[in-house]
C-alpha cells in the first residue's frame, strides 16, 4: 500500500484529526491596491470620497491605510487636499 491508504493504516488518529481540522479550515486572500484622492475640504473628507469611490468598483473591502498626504498650494493657501490611500479586500 502506499499513498493515502498507507497514511490511514500507520495513523488513523491522525488522518481523522486532519481531516476535521481541513473542514473547518476557511482561507482568505485578500489584496492591497493603492489609490489616491482628494478634496479641498480636507484630508479626512478625501479619505471618505477615496473611499466612496473606491468602493463602486471594489467589493469586499475590509480596510484602509493612509500611506501618503499632499497639499497643492496656490496664493500661499491650500487649495487642494490630496491622499494616497492602501485598500484591503478580500478576493472572492
Amino acid at each position: 500500500m502506499t499513498g493515502l491508504a498507507d497514511e490511514r493504516r500507520i495513523a488513523p488518529s491522525l488522518y481523522a484529526h486532519r481531516n476535521r481540522t481541513e473542514e473547518r479550515t476557511i482561507i482568505a486572500v485578500a489584496r492591497v491596491t493603492k489609490i489616491t484622492a482628494s478634496s479641498n475640504k480636507g484630508w479626512e473628507d478625501a479619505a471618505r470620497e477615496g473611499l466612496k469611490r473606491a468602493a463602486k468598483t471594489i467589493r469586499g473591502i475590509t480596510g484602509f491605510q493612509v500611506v501618503g498626504q499632499k497639499a497643492k498650494v496656490e496664493g500661499g493657501k491650500i487649495t487642494e487636499y490630496r491622499i494616497t490611500m492602501e485598500l484591503t479586500f478580500v478576493l472572492e
